[in-house]
């Protein structure tokens, strides 16, 4: 029995995704860019990203749970992956052995859990201001921090996209971590903090969003590509006439007579409510507008732009993030991370 194909597919741009990854990587002055491919790269899939930009040179790579790094084991090598939230058991540190992944030690206790399973390369994330996971600089003096054996020493900058103190203030303290620490290599700077400057970079920066064709500062306009095109088969049209609704509590009335399509998509799939009335779709370079509420699996669009466009045709949603972003009210990153598991990525 053959499974017929989904009426929703996301397709990744590889080209772009490299390109992407080169320019920041470019930006990083003497320092290599990483890549974070947590989230399923951000929703992408972690496996065709990771393989692709291992292809283009990548050599470091941030996923956040156990589950993440497992699922990367025959794609790229080991070593290149370190576990952002550590290990919270000896199991966790025993599988990370034996596969030969790089933990990120978050606090005392973490270090404590490695050292007791016979330690090994690890990275060490220290908290410099945004206090969320990291080793408060007051503990990098622990003993046990210093039987560490630390690639690469990290922070985390809070509001690297703004232009504000606190992002010198963490640069400081980060460099501070680093002539407390000993360590092979140190890391301070995603994707907006690598267009902060040379004095972020240190020897790594780990880029998410811009790899996936997000621009969270203005200083990557036009440095990064558009990366991810969500789209989604249209499986009925209608003729509306004047005073005919559409959708849930008829959020839309037609003024006039007009064509309108039903698309296979809705807030299941990540296309949120937030679109309703606000969207918009694209066919051979016309813009449909989205009519009345998005419901649970359907999206209703405005054809009169477009009457070549019948039952089974595909349309392509208006997925520029940074514009998406501003239409919406969503976030970049949860206008990726959210699209669902019904889309095939491609």
């Amino acid at each position: 029995m053959t499974i017929p194909e989904a009426s929703l597919r996301l397709e990744l741009d590889s080209a772009a995704l490299i390109a992407n990854w080169r320019a920041l990587d470019r930006l990083s002055g003497t320092a290599q860019a990483g890549a974070a491919v947590k989230a399923d790269a951000y929703g992408l899939g972690a496996r065709r990203v990771a393989k692709a930009l291992w292809q283009a040179g990548c050599r470091d790579y941030f996923v956040a749970h156990w589950s993440e790094a497992a699922s990367l084991l025959d794609v790229i090598p080991a070593e290149a992956i370190a576990v952002l939230h550590g290990p919270l058991c000896p199991a966790d540190a025993e599988f990370a052995r034996e596969a030969g992944l790089r933990p990120v030690i978050n606090s005392l206790h973490q270090a404590r859990i490695w050292q007791e399973a016979g330690g090994g390369a690890c990275d060490l994330m220290v908290d410099t201001g945004i206090n969320r996971l990291g080793l408060p600089m007051a503990e990098l003096d622990d003993p046990v921090i210093a039987g560490l054996q630390v690639d690469v020493l990290l922070s985390h900058l809070a509001s690297a996209e703004e232009p504000v103190p606190q992002n010198e203030v963490q640069r400081l303290r980060w460099n501070e971590a680093r002539g407390l620490v000993t360590h092979r290599r140190a890391s301070l700077a995603n994707s907006a903090g690598i267009a902060l400057g040379e004095g972020y970079h240190g020897d790594l920066t780990r880029p998410g969003i811009g790899l996936y064709g997000g621009t969270p500062c203005a200083a990557l306009d036009g440095q990064i590509a558009q990366v991810a095109r969500p789209e989604a088969q249209v499986i009925q049209t209608r003729e509306l006439q004047s005073g005919d609704s559409v959708g849930y509590n008829a959020t839309f009335t037609a003024q006039a007579a007009m064509r309108v399509g039903v698309v296979s998509l809705g807030y299941a799939d990540g296309y949120l409510r937030c679109w309703s009335g606000r969207g918009m779709m694209l066919a051979d370079g016309q813009r449909l507008p989205v009519l009345g509420r998005v419901s649970m699996d359907m999206t209703v669009i405005d054809l009169s732009a477009a009457p070549q466009v019948g039952e089974g045709d595909w349309v392509r949603l208006d997925y520029d993030l940074p514009e998406a972003a501003a239409i919406s009210g969503l976030s970049q990153y949860e206008l990726l991370t959210s699209l669902g598991r019904r889309f095939p990525r491609l």
